[in-house]
């Protein structure tokens, strides 16, 4: 899993009809301290994430295990929506 924030959308009119009635959403990977990575994917949101929101993603084979990305052609999926992050008893992130 990766930690990210919403930064984009995508808006797809023609796409593989599995990908329907799914959010595609840039996200920007994140290290645990807090500082943006110049990495970005963009991923099935299967939770309701929203603009700017610091995201849990999974990738590869495990991003098709979730009840709205499963047999679908999909790479990333947006799994979770963080609240907080601690590390060594610190909090870095609390939303």
């Amino acid at each position: 899993m990766t930690l990210g924030k919403v930064v984009g959308t995508i808006v797809a009119t023609q796409k593989d009809e599995k990908l329907t009635g799914g959010k595609l959403l840039v996200v920007q990977e994140m290290a645990l301290d807090g500082e943006m990575l110049e990495r970005y994917a963009v991923a099935v949101d299967s939770v309701g994430a929203g603009m700017h929101e610091v995201v849990l993603v999974a990738m590869g084979s495990s991003a098709r295990l979730t009840v709205a990305t499963q047999d679908r052609p999909v790479d990333a999926v947006i799994m979770a929506i963080v609240d907080s992050v601690e590390i060594l008893g610190d909090t870095v992130y609390r939303k």
